[in-house]
Formats: structure tokens, C-alpha cells, sequence
């Protein structure tokens, strides 16, 4: 499984972490002897400001941290040390009603460094300081590559070349493409800092939900935004292909910051093309072959690009029988798998597939979701079995080859949508696919379905994707919006239920 057969966890820092948290620091800083907080600094960070302190665990073990206090800027100003904001390393200038949350520092073990945690940390900073309705994130960032070139150029001249990447800084690189804006140049910033020459470059985060009233740090989001792949069918000569073309929408979807990306059912046909001279049931079991190593590179994709996905559904086999499975892969390095319940007169007859008989819903950091996939979908029973286990968002990864077989899906979606007042995503597959038995015509128009009252848009559809084109749909879907309408709905299709007179039971 490689270097990402690993668990990410973003949570507050611990004194109990101190040992592995020292050992962290003192690798993050290998070229600064002696740099590294002691315990009793730790311990009042976390005694003042215990929401501030996030430590990033990979395997249970601490590889990375991220702290910071609160002041009131204007008590300082642009023109400050890293002692003086630091209250000469006592934190006593931390401010419970401070306006600015400032970073004390930010570091990644090396081994760790290139898996996006350091992004992860200043995320969650960002989210904070939305959170506590703070006007910015300032801090004073280091330089250390700057000693390389003080004999050539001033700091403001270093700035402009690394601004323009004409040079690479490992600090003001990141933090400049990382939405941060130089506002000046400090010098004698950081006593001791040789790597910088003693200078740093003033850095600012503008909060522009500011005056906003925001939720705590690491709480399920109210806003979920969910990417959809429409996915293009094609021939790929190796799995690599199928890789590249993975990694490209992950890479999209993730770059508008969204939580969920949602790929289609058999989205790996294509790979059957090198079986076609095999019959269609052997051709498709040569495809589960392919099954386990798909979804160690989604779990990696997953954690790489900081995004849970919802991993479409592949064949995979079970002893003697084939099953269509799938995964959800979260951004912390954990998957679970679902499984297509009913299988389609088609896939019995050309493929042989069989039913699982696994329904409930996942925990996720956005909330709890289900999946459902295809057929499954017109089957009402399940998605009321998963809203009863507290669903606020159904997942559908499909693949129909007509018109019909589309409407079949889109309309039972629609459906499940308003009755189990949810949101529901549907994904699918577009274009033609030669050389593979079964698979040569399919035909899809991705859509988010909300409920259907006055906090929803009219029709129930919050987004829908060009009919039969690949692209990626991005749609933003707020839970507490959900959480109203349960409550006061102009109808409320749960809580209006006759359970007196009948009721969907789960046997298993």
C-alpha cells in the first residue's frame, strides 16, 4: 500500500503529545539547534487558547503542528519582533477579545512533507478565524532560504523573485499561494533565525466572512459543497491512463475546495477492452482484478487532495460470486465500502452479478451520507431505512446506456430527494465505448436534487450538468437548511409518517 497506507487526523493539540510533538520539532528545524518549544510553553498555549493549537496526527503519531494566539493588532501594529508579540515567549499578549488570530508557528516533520498537511493546518486556521469573527491571520513568516542570496540582493528583492518564482522558498512560496499577502519586511524579526538572515516577510490573511457569525473549529460544516465527475468513457492502453484521467478530476473538484467529489458507476469499464475476446462474464471478472489497487489509489487521492470520494463502483469478487462494489474513501486515510443491493436483469443475465445485503449510512466530517447505487435507487425502501439513521445527503453513482434507463434513475432520485427530505447527488457516464461487450452506448445528465420547498429552489434542482458532455458540476448544499425544513416544512414528509399503520424495517 505504500506511503499511503496511512490515517490523517486534524484535532486540537494535547499536553499528553509533548514527547512526540518535541521529537516533531526538533526534525522540522534540523538546521536550528535548540528550536523547539519546551513543555511549560506548550502547556500555556493550550491552557489560554486550546482551540488555536492543532496538531496533525498520521498513524496515531504526531508529525505536525500549527499555533497560534489571539491579540489586538492595533496594540502592536505592523512594526514588531517575535518576542514583543510573543510577550518575550510568556504569551501573556494573548486576548481573549483579540481581532487577529497570529500564527506562533507552523512545522511538518520532513518524512511527512509533500502529503498537503501543512495546507490541511492552514485550513483550519482559516476556518477558525471565520469562526471566531476575526478580522485576519497575520505572522511573521521566515525566509530560510534567503541566506543563499543575501550577498546578491536585498530581502525586498528576494520577495519579488520568489513572488515571481524565480525563486523557490519553501516558507513564502507556500504561504503566497496559500492566499497570504506580503505586507512588509521586518528585520530582526527572529533572534537566531541564521537561515533568514534575521529578516521575515510580514504575512496577512483577510477574513472576508468578517462580522459573520460562524461555527467552531472542526465541527460538521453547515455548508457542503459536492463535486460530480460526468464522466467520459474512452480506451486507455494502461491503468495509468486511467489514473491520469482519475487525478484530473479529483484535482478540479478539489480545487474549488469541495468536500465530496461523486465518480460514476463502472466508471473502469473501459480497462474490459484488452478481454474482449473472453465472454462478458469472464471479461468482467478479469476486470475485478483491477478492483483493489483502484481503490488504494482513490484512498490516496483522497488524502493527497484533502477530499472524501464517494469511488463510483467497480466488480469485485467475493469467493465464487461477483459483487458491485464500492468505496467511500475519507481525506483521513480511512475507506468503507458499499454494495449495489439489486442487480439489474442485465447484469444477471451478460455478467452474473448477485445483491449485497449492506445498507446504512457513513460518518463523515461534513455529516452522514448514503449511497445508493443505480438501480438501487428506485427501490424507496432504502433511502427511507438510510434518512431513519439520520441521512442528510444520498450519494448516486449510475451507468444507463438510454434515455429511459436515465429517466428511471433521475425521477426515483428526484423522489427519494422530497420524501426523505435530503439532498441527492446522481453522477453517471457519457459517450460511446467500442470494444467493450455491453458498454458501447451510455447516456447521462448529472444533477443535485434538494427538497422542494421555499429554502430550496422551486424545481428541486439545485444544479444539473450539460446532458451527455463531460464535465465536472460543483454545487454548494447547506444542512441546517435540512434541519429547518424538518421542523417547518410547509409539509413534513418524515415526521408525518404513519408508523401506526405501516413502517419500513431493516432485517438485517
Amino acid at each position: 500500500m505504500g506511503d499511503y497506507d496511512k490515517t490523517i487526523e486534524l484535532r486540537r493539540l494535547k499536553i499528553s503529545d509533548y514527547e512526540q510533538l518535541k521529537t516533531s520539532m526538533i526534525e522540522a528545524y534540523e538546521n536550528w539547534p535548540g528550536a523547539y518549544w519546551k513543555e511549560k510553553h506548550i502547556q500555556t498555549l493550550i491552557d489560554i487558547f486550546p482551540e488555536g493549537q492543532l496538531a496533525i496526527v498520521v498513524n496515531e503519531e504526531i508529525v505536525g503542528s500549527a499555533l497560534s494566539i489571539l491579540v489586538k493588532y492595533d496594540d502592536f501594529g505592523d512594526d514588531h519582533t517575535y518576542e514583543q508579540i510573543t510577550g518575550n515567549y510568556t504569551f501573556k499578549t494573548h486576548n481573549p477579545k483579540g481581532d487577529v488570530l497570529y500564527g506562533i508557528d507552523v512545522f511538518i516533520r520532513p518524512e511527512f512533507r509533500g502529503m498537503r498537511l501543512a495546507r490541511r493546518l492552514y485550513d483550519a486556521r482559516k476556518e477558525l478565524c471565520e469562526e471566531l469573527n476575526l478580522q485576519a491571520i497575520v505572522f511573521g513568516g521566515r525566509i530560510p532560504n534567503y541566506h543563499q542570496y543575501a550577498d546578491k540582493m536585498t530581502p525586498k528583492q528576494y520577495i519579488q523573485k520568489v513572488k515571481y518564482k524565480e525563486i523557490y522558498d519553501p516558507v513564502l512560496t507556500f504561504q503566497t499561494s496559500n492566499d497570504f499577502h506580503v505586507k512588509k519586511v521586518l528585520k530582526g524579526y527572529l533572534e537566531g533565525d541564521k537561515e533568514s538572515k534575521e529578516f521575515a516577510v510580514l504575512l496577512q490573511w483577510d477574513n472576508i466572512y468578517y462580522e459573520k457569525k460562524r461555527k467552531t473549529v472542526l465541527a460538521s460544516k453547515s455548508v457542503v459543497r459536492i463535486g460530480l465527475a460526468q464522466w467520459q468513457m474512452r480506451l486507455y492502453k494502461s491503468l495509468d491512463e486511467l489514473y491520469e484521467q482519475l487525478e484530473f478530476f479529483v484535482d478540479a473538484v478539489a480545487g474549488y475546495k469541495s468536500d465530496f467529489l461523486l465518480v460514476p458507476e463502472f466508471f473502469n469499464a473501459p480497462l474490459m477492452a484488452k478481454y474482449n475476446e473472453l465472454s462478458e462474464p469472464d471479461a468482467i471478472r478479469k476486470l475485478a482484478d483491477f478492483s483493489d489497487e483502484i481503490r488504494e489509489k482513490f484512498v490516496e487521492f483522497a488524502m493527497a487532495y484533502n477530499i472524501n470520494i464517494i469511488a463510483g463502483s467497480m466488480p469485485v469478487k467475493k469467493g465464487d460470486k461477483l459483487y458491485n462494489v464500492g468505496y467511500l474513501c475519507r481525506r483521513d486515510g480511512s475507506y468503507e465500502e458499499y454494495v449495489k443491493l439489486h442487480v439489474t436483469p442485465d447484469e444477471v443475465k451478460y455478467w452474473g452479478l448477485s445483491g449485497g445485503d449492506l445498507i446504512h449510512v457513513f460518518d463523515t466530517d461534513c455529516g452522514k451520507v448514503g449511497v445508493l447505487i443505480c438501480y438501487d435507487i428506485e427501490f424507496p425502501e432504502l433511502g427511507r431505512i438510510l434518512a431513519a439513521q439520520g441521512m442528510n445527503i444520498l450519494f448516486v453513482p449510475f451507468l444507463t446506456d438510454t434515455q429511459n434507463g436515465y429517466s428511471r434513475v433521475r425521477n426515483c432520485a428526484q423522489a427519494r430527494a422530497i420524501e426523505n427530505e435530503c439532498y441527492v447527488a446522481i453522477a453517471g457516464s457519457v459517450g460511446n465505448l467500442p470494444k467493450v461487450h455491453n458498454m458501447d452506448i451510455q447516456f447521462a445528465q448529472s444533477v443535485v436534487f434538494t427538497p422542494c420547498d421555499f429554502a430550496f429552489p422551486t424545481a428541486g434542482i439545485k444544479a444539473e450538468a450539460t446532458p451527455n458532455t463531460e464535465m465536472t458540476l460543483i454545487a454548494d448544499v447547506d444542512i441546517d437548511l435540512l434541519k429547518e425544513l424538518h421542523n417547518f416544512g410547509s409539509v413534513r414528509n418524515l415526521k408525518d409518517r404513519r408508523t401506526d399503520v405501516y413502517d419500513v424495517v431493516l432485517k438485517k
